[in-house]
């Protein structure tokens, strides 16, 4: 196939075949069709559930543990949320104990999200797996002679070690590991590995340096 020019044209990428359901391929890292019914009915599952606990008062602890634990089986002990979240499966989210969530805390986990102990998230906070492909001719909808419509794209997993602060408007990107505590300062965009007890800041965010016992003498001042 070539254009006008007479240049070849790299026609748009097909998934292999035979391949497996497609929550298997996406949870897999390989391109899937974001329309399959499974899916689907996975992510209609999870924003329903994502409705029923954005509606309820922060009066109602017992019913907003108890939509939290089918939104999020196998969490860990002492998880607060302050809602409103947003959660694109739920089921592909681990979370330790004691994590807290502020406002506006996204995790669309077309990947899986593995979270560890003692995380602390700030406001509107977003954790994106998913990711699309680069040319247009792979990314956009295509048309099924059945009159169907698929929609490829693939994800990879975030990782998020224990004993981590986000700032607020922190966006993380999927195939990133944060390692064990460390601070990543409001409104960074991380889109490569932090190395345990850093901090890192900026977009993209880059370390800027390491977490010592140094830093617990900056907060003497604030304990008197």
């Amino acid at each position: 196939m070539t254009d006008n020019t007479g240049n070849a044209i790299v026609p748009p990428i097909e998934p292999r075949t035979p391949r497996r359901s497609e929550r298997e391929e996406m949870l897999d890292g390989k391109l899937y069709d974001a329309g399959d019914p499974e899916l689907t009915r996975l992510r209609d599952k999870s924003a329903d559930l994502c409705s029923r606990f954005n509606a309820l008062p922060r009066n109602a602890a017992a019913e907003r543990a108890a939509v939290l634990d089918e939104l999020l089986p196998g969490h860990g002990a002492n998880l607060s949320m302050l809602g409103p979240v947003f959660f694109d499966y739920g089921c592909h989210t681990s979370i330790g104990e004691n994590v807290f969530a502020n406002f506006n805390f996204t995790v669309l986990d077309a990947g899986r999200v593995t979270i560890g102990d003692n995380v602390l998230f700030g406001p509107n906070v977003s954790l994106l797996p998913p990711m699309h492909p680069i040319r247009w001719q792979d990314r956009n909808i295509r048309l099924l002679p059945d009159g169907g419509a698929v929609e490829y794209e693939y994800a990879l997993p975030i990782t998020i070690g224990s004993n981590c602060w986000f700032g607020g408007n922190v966006t993380v990107i999927g195939g990133v590991t944060i390692g064990d505590g460390c601070v990543i300062g409001a409104g960074s965009v991380v889109v490569k590995d932090i190395p345990a007890n850093s901090v890192a800041v900026g977009n993209p965010a880059r370390v800027v340096r390491t977490i010592t016992d140094a830093d617990a003498s900056v907060y003497q001042e604030y304990a008197r």
